[in-house]
């Protein structure tokens, strides 16, 4: 059926009309879509790119767990402990203020160190996470975690920081760590990204310094989702990195606790303890002492003004950085050099009458009235001056310091710790270099007794005294392995001088302690296959003029402390097959037979016995005050044994 013309125009006209209806909607739609993608992208766009960039996966450093350091005996020496802390992102955190004042409702900020995180926020890169505090509780670490939302950008954390178990004991050989510096990154050259973290401990002192790079480990990383909200929602990813490398010392924990409780009674002291055979170092101690975990998380202006102000110098290690005249326990030198130059023999003497003249000047020998007829065992035992004086002028000092430098006097020994001295063994052309003078008689004369521009060390006269023993060159170690991997010993090859020469030493030395004249003789040791033999020494620090000597030279006892003599003592035991050598040097002790010799007895009586010494290793007339002596000592629970009833 066809359609009128009329029916036909009526259906055009409905058809047209809605069409624009839908066209109509169709662009109401759009219009309203493309007004809300213009305010969501132009006048909203910096909230939804907040958001988006806050709804994120972020990276974020581990600090590896650092080595830990253990005694020869595997006793933990340096360990690391759990350590919460709160910190800060100050990228995340927007308005830093607001965030921190909103934490110290929550819990107690110290403002010293808050003040301290503040300014080292601002130095860092706004995306490297900063320390606000540690060493917080559990109840603080779940205030902050719970309040999450109200502190964008902060957060808790836990991680782990070092701590010395045995405190003051091994503190001058591992040293300690501390937060790592501005001055720390100009002085090391190191792109290791660890360092960029805020309060990284890193080895400052002794072994923790030398072995820095080997204890550090390497970094790890993790993934970790966090909202908008600041809130972590998951770790995506973990890899914990490398531990640091685990060390273990020569040095025997009992025995350097009972040497630093020994050397406390000499005020300020020091003393080293070697293996005669391995060179091991066994003990090294040096008093007064300091606690290292004060340093761990940066000391405080009053403690560290505590530890600089006092006389005793406790943050030097004396044992290897105390560069001090050797007194008379360098005249086995002068011994071994005249020998070796084949002008003395084992009975050929010197008179001594209790001084030597040089031109219009007078040397004296200890003893004022001399004495008399010496040989070279008398020489050693009674430790005559005058004897020395005569053998520097017959040897001259080129030879003696050639001698003395093979037997480690001169030498700046390997071995990781802190300003390790070299000393100074002085010759002709030295002399001549420093000075820009001549080398003189006299100077040879106060060098044979280990005065004038000798200087050494406790750890060098330790290694002197070893090699006397042994015959070797042995040198000192203190890392016994690194992971288990041994690490050598060195230098136990001969010296390369006539053993009979040596003999004869020995054998002056053993008389120091074992016949009645011997300076050393009140400080024996009183058991059989243990006897030692030694050197006695003091040394001077102050010029004594002819007017003092004719009045009478002033006792150090009524002189002030830093004017007095110094007081040393070297020695090896068993005398007839050496296990240890030991040098014990008292800073203004006064004589060495009086203040070091009994302290060298007692460090040895322990290294024999590895343990307190039994009462009967002592003269029967000393052993009251001994075991008084003993009980008294400050050891810790594991070496505090009784010494009569307990040994």
């Amino acid at each position: 059926m066809r359609r009128s013309p009329k029916d036909t125009e009526t259906s055009a006209r409905r058809i047209t009309r809605r069409g624009l209806v839908l066209g109509g909607i169709q662009l109401g739609v759009l219009g309203v879509l493309g007004w809300r993608m213009r305010q969501m992208q132009v006048e909203q766009a910096d909230e939804f790119r907040l958001l988006a960039e806050e709804n994120r996966i972020n990276m974020r450093l581990i600090a590896p767990a650092r080595g830990l350091i253990f005694d020869r005996n595997g006793v933990p020496v340096a360990e690391n402990t759990q350590n919460y802390r709160i910190v800060i992102v100050r990228e995340d955190a927007g308005d830093v203020d607001l965030v921190v004042d909103r934490l110290r409702d929550l819990i107690y900020l110290d403002p010293d160190e808050l003040e301290r995180s503040l300014r080292e926020m601002k130095r860092r890169s706004p995306f490297v996470p900063v320390t606000l505090t540690d060493q917080r509780s559990w109840d603080d670490v779940a205030a902050v975690a719970v309040n999450a939302p109200a502190l964008p950008g902060i957060f808790p954390d836990v991680g782990l920081t070092r701590h010395y178990p045995l405190g003051e004991d091994f503190s001058h050989i591992i040293g300690y760590v501390g937060p790592v510096s501005d001055y720390d990154l100009n002085r090391i050259e190191d792109d290791d990204p660890l360092l960029q973290i805020p309060r990284f401990q890193i080895g400052k002192t002794g072994v923790e310094n030398k072995f820095d790079r080997d204890l550090r480990g390497k970094a790890g990383s993790k993934r970790i989702e966090v909202n908008a909200a600041g809130r972590v929602m998951r770790e995506l990813s973990r890899d914990t990195g490398t531990p640091g490398a685990n060390l273990q010392l020569t040095v025997d924990q009992a025995l350097q606790n009972f040497v630093e409780a020994r050397l406390t009674l000499g005020e300020s002291a020091a003393a080293v303890v070697m293996d005669v055979k391995t060179g091991d170092l066994l003990a090294v101690g040096s008093a007064p002492t300091f606690d290292p975990n004060k340093f761990v998380r940066g000391i405080s202006v009053p403690d560290y003004a505590v530890l600089t102000e006092n006389k005793y110098r406790p943050l030097a290690n004396k044992a290897v950085q105390g560069a001090y005249p050797p007194g008379s326990t360098f005249k086995m030198m002068v011994a071994m050099a005249a020998m070796d130059a084949g002008l003395i023999g084992a009975e050929d003497t010197v008179y001594c009458p209790g001084y030597i003249e040089l031109g219009d000047r007078r040397f004296h020998c200890w003893k004022r009235g001399g004495h008399g007829h010496v040989n070279l065992d008398k020489s050693l035992s009674e430790s005559c001056d005058v004897y020395y004086y005569e053998m520097a002028q017959k040897v001259g000092v080129d030879k003696i310091a050639e001698v003395a430098r093979k037997f480690g006097i001169g030498e700046r020994f390997d071995i990781p710790m802190s300003a390790v001295t070299s000393g100074v063994m002085p010759d002709k052309a030295w002399k001549r270099e420093r000075y820009d003078a001549e080398w003189r008689i006299g100077d040879s004369l106060n060098a044979a007794i280990g005065q004038g521009y000798v200087l050494s060390s406790p750890l060098q006269l330790a290694v002197m005294t070893a090699r006397i023993a042994s015959g070797t060159s042995i040198a000192p170690r203190l890392i016994k392995s690194i992971d288990g991997v041994e690490t050598p010993v060195l230098g136990a090859t001969p010296l390369g001088f006539n053993e009979n020469h040596l003999r004869l030493v020995r054998k002056g030395m053993y008389s120091v302690g074992n016949t009645r004249r011997g300076t050393a003789f009140g400080s024996r040791i009183d058991a059989e296959g243990m006897k030692m033999a030694g050197k006695t020494g003091t040394s001077q620090v102050r010029n004594i003029t002819m007017a003092e000597r004719a009045r009478g030279v002033t006792s150090n006892a009524d002189l002030p402390w830093e004017r007095r003599d110094h007081a040393l003592f070297v020695g090896f035991a068993p005398h007839d097959n050496p296990s240890f050598a030991v040098s014990v040097v008292v800073e203004h002790g006064g004589g060495g037979s009086a203040a070091a010799a009994p302290m060298a007895r007692d460090i040895m009586l322990f290294a024999l016995h590895g343990k307190m010494p039994p009462l009967d290793s002592y003269p029967a007339s000393q052993r009251g005050t001994i075991q008084a002596m003993l009980r008294s000592l400050p050891l810790r629970d594991t070496t505090r044994t009784p010494t009569s009833d307990r040994a």
